[in-house]
């Protein structure tokens, strides 16, 4: 059904060639929704990390893509047409018009990962925002746009009145990936020592969640200056700067040096750096666990490893893909439970209309913005008043 009227086409910032400046064009909105989809109108898009490689080209080693598509896969949108079926959210909550909602890529429910395994970030037949053409229906298939389609199989999730749009937007991905994270290692425990490589968003909010935990020690490394200082708001213990310790064996000394030459229990990979999985390996116990978040796949990217120093040392090395619907629900209400303890709107400062995609992408990439903040329906004096 529709719930308010809705133009015929969209504005969307495409990606037509890597490296190249997004093209703002007008994409059709579908007015037929397959049983169970909807349609969104978006309120917010934070850019991510992955849409930065997607768009310098990096990305290509991770995932199939044929080029037009639309960047963006953390976002929030306020419902405009629900299909048959999709009256209620994954969690059974109604779904009403203007209720802002995340939502998930959307898996096939069918295949050994989704049914048996549980794993549904491994589905082989997963839908993926951003990777999607946009040169056919549904078209709206990316962040960067004023609506968005909803996959009938995506997992969607209301937001809580208390959690502003754009810190729910940026819960969508680079909260939900550590909300995983940290299920899949296990359990913390008030003993234990955890470093955090990368002071980034994954970084950021990992350091957050570690402390809200209640780890007994977090230490998080990286750069600038002034990411280590929200880390310090977020309960980091220690910090270590890359501009202290430029090389890898510096950094690993330096956190062997805080921890009175031991390793960590447990260490957390979200920089995606080449060089940081080597760094992890050396700043992890004897018997510690490894989760490894940030990197992503594709030519050079290898590194040199030592099987042996695993077995020997008996360490617990684990991976961590994307986030189920079940990990954007816990996002949601860590943000909600702990909105005055930790200040996540400092991730997201600065907002964006749709036109200045790419200056958005050269603020990320130039580490002069944290998390940039798309606002579709904004223009550019709004946004500067």
């Amino acid at each position: 059904m529709s719930i308010e009227t809705v133009p015929k086409t969209s504005r969307a910032a495409v990606l037509t060639a890597h490296g190249e400046p997004l093209e703002i064009r007008e994409l059709p909105i579908p007015t037929e929704l397959e049983p169970g989809a909807l349609l969104v109108k978006i309120e917010a898009a934070t850019v991510c990390g992955s849409d930065l490689h997607l768009w310098d080209g990096s990305l290509a080693g991770s995932q199939a893509l044929s080029l037009p598509v639309i960047p963006g896969h953390e976002m929030v949108g306020s419902v405009v047409r629900i299909g048959e079926g999709a009256e209620r959210d994954t969690f059974g909550q109604p779904l009403r018009a203007g209720d802002r909602i995340c939502f998930t890529h959307a898996s096939c429910n069918q295949c050994e990962h989704c049914r048996l395994d549980n794993q549904p970030t491994l589905c082989a037949n997963r839908q993926y925002y951003m990777f999607t053409s946009c040169a056919q229906a549904p078209y709206l298939v990316g962040g960067f746009a004023e609506y968005c389609y909803v996959f009938q199989n995506s997992g969607r999730v209301k937001v809580p009145d208390e959690v502003p749009t754009e810190w729910a937007s940026a819960a969508s991905c680079a909260l939900r990936t550590v909300v995983h994270s940290f299920d899949r290692i296990g359990r913390l425990n008030p003993w234990e020592t955890v470093v955090i490589q990368g002071s980034g968003p994954l970084g950021l909010f990992a350091t957050a969640l570690a402390d809200h935990l209640g780890a007994e020690r977090v230490i998080t490394i990286g750069a600038p200056e002034d990411r280590l200082k929200i880390a310090t708001s977020f309960g980091a213990t220690d910090i270590v700067s890359i501009a202290d310790a430029p090389e890898p064996q510096d950094r690993i000394d330096a956190v062997r040096g805080l921890l009175g030459g031991r390793g960590a229990d447990v260490v957390f990979e979200f920089s995606g750096a080449r060089t940081a999985f080597t760094e992890g390996l050396g700043m992890v116990k004897e018997g510690g666990r490894y989760m490894v978040t940030g990197q992503i796949d594709g030519p050079g990217k290898e590194v040199p490893v030592r099987p042996g120093f695993i077995t020997r040392q008996q360490l617990t090395i684990m991976g961590t893909w994307s986030g189920h619907i079940a990990e954007y629900r816990k996002a949601l209400q860590f943000m909600k439970n702990t909105r005055r303890r930790y200040d996540f709107g400092t991730l997201v400062p600065h907002r964006y209309p749709l036109e200045q995609a790419t200056e958005a992408l050269t603020r990320m990439r130039a580490q002069r913005d944290i998390k940039p903040v798309l606002v579709p329906h904004v223009t550019a004096a709004q946004v500067s008043t």
